[in-house]
């Protein structure tokens, strides 16, 4: 059924463009291909993305909270998931019992998740974190060994990878990633000597899986990527990645206004003649922004946004679209006609990145499969 007919305001997401982008990531980097499902898939909606990836050959997903791999789980996703940070300790026992992979960056997150494993009779797959520059999470590499001796001791626990995060790894400047990737790699040199890598060490992101591939190791974390947006506006996507997302809304009225009427809360915007203003559906409570320059497509082209954004509403001067009717399609995110908004042009807009963009995206804004 026509989107349009059910919803005010929607979400297209092309799940075999994830397949496919999965799909060309994996025979990218020859390395297993972890996706990124954190904040509901960026946006795109974790259970359906979870699925289309792994069709894809992904081997691995991450997540960022407890309750995201639970919800994967409770779908009846069997894949292997990583909690990417620190659990909270009342929810491990859950998380061991559901097969779910457990970051930790000290002694003390060790011993906790060994004894919620030992008290279900059980073993905890972990994943030691090391901090070799983010300055976030994780233990500092000098802690490294006495850390991966003790996940070695610890019955209950099978020491299953070795991971870091770059800070830097989307910009030109080389020398940060490389500093970072030396301390990494005098960790799992020490690590190997001592007879203690474990099976999984990863280490890139989307944007080191594209311009550092001597970080790819056992497995790459891809996020951005695979959903077919840059990195970020100096990392360019490789060819063959393609948008998953559209956004996309409708016009429900359409009136002529007379020269100086005001529009919208606070009259910033005031008719400088007759001009046709569209009213949609969508506002800031569904991710948009409250700021100058927005700009849709209605009949192929581009108008602009006038007047304050609204909790639930926008408007639009239609004058380029004489032919817009109550009931057309508005595309905020995505192609019309030979046009084309990417959600890399609505970030510079709102002088943000894609990434917030996507992850705005009100949860009450329904996301439609195709």
């Amino acid at each position: 059924m026509d989107p349009s007919r059910q919803h005010s305001t929607w979400v297209e997401i092309d799940l075999a463009a994830i397949e496919a982008n999965a799909r060309r990531l994996t025979k990218l980097t020859r390395a297993q291909l972890m996706a990124v499902l954190k904040a509901n898939a960026y946006g795109h909606g974790a259970v359906e993305v979870a699925r289309s990836a792994e069709r894809g050959g992904a081997t691995w997903v991450g997540v960022a909270r407890a309750d995201e791999a639970i919800e994967l789980r409770k779908a009846g996703l069997a894949i292997p998931i990583l909690v990417l940070g620190p659990a909270p300790s009342e929810r491990l026992a859950e998380l061991i019992s559901n097969r779910v992979s457990l970051t930790v960056g000290d002694a003390d997150q060790i011993r906790a998740a060994a004894a919620a494993a030992r008290a279900q009779h059980a073993i905890a797959n972990v994943h030691l974190k090391l901090d070799t520059g983010m300055n976030r999470l994780g233990a500092p590499p000098e802690a490294a060994l006495d850390l991966a001796h003790l996940l070695q001791q610890e019955a209950a626990i099978h020491f299953e990878g070795l991971f870091t995060h770059f800070a830097r790894a989307d910009e030109t400047e080389g020398e940060p990633i490389r500093e970072q990737v030396e301390r990494f790699e005098l960790v799992l040199t020490a690590l190997s000597g001592a007879g203690l890598r474990p099976p999984l060490v990863h280490a890139a992101n989307s944007a080191a899986t594209l311009t550092w591939p001597e970080t790819h190791y056992d497995m790459v974390r891809v996020g951005i990527l695979l959903y077919g947006l840059q990195p970020s506006p100096v990392v360019a996507l490789p060819a063959g990645l393609l948008p998953a997302m559209q956004w996309k809304t409708q016009l429900t009225r359409v009136r002529s206004l007379p020269a100086g009427e005001g529009v919208s809360y606070g009259h910033d915007y005031v008719t400088q003649r007759e001009e046709r203003i569209g009213t949609v559906p969508v506002g800031y409570a569904d991710g948009l922004r409250r700021v100058d320059a927005n700009q849709v497509l209605v009949s192929g082209v581009r108008v602009p946004v006038v007047g304050r954004v609204c909790m639930d509403l926008r408007m639009l001067q239609l004058d380029h679209a004489p032919q817009a009717k109550p009931g057309d399609e508005v595309v905020l995110i995505g192609s019309q006609g030979q046009n084309r908004i990417s959600a890399e042009q609505l970030a510079e807009r709102w002088g943000t990145i894609n990434y917030e963009v996507t992850c705005g995206i009100g949860a009450r804004v329904p996301r439609i499969y195709v």
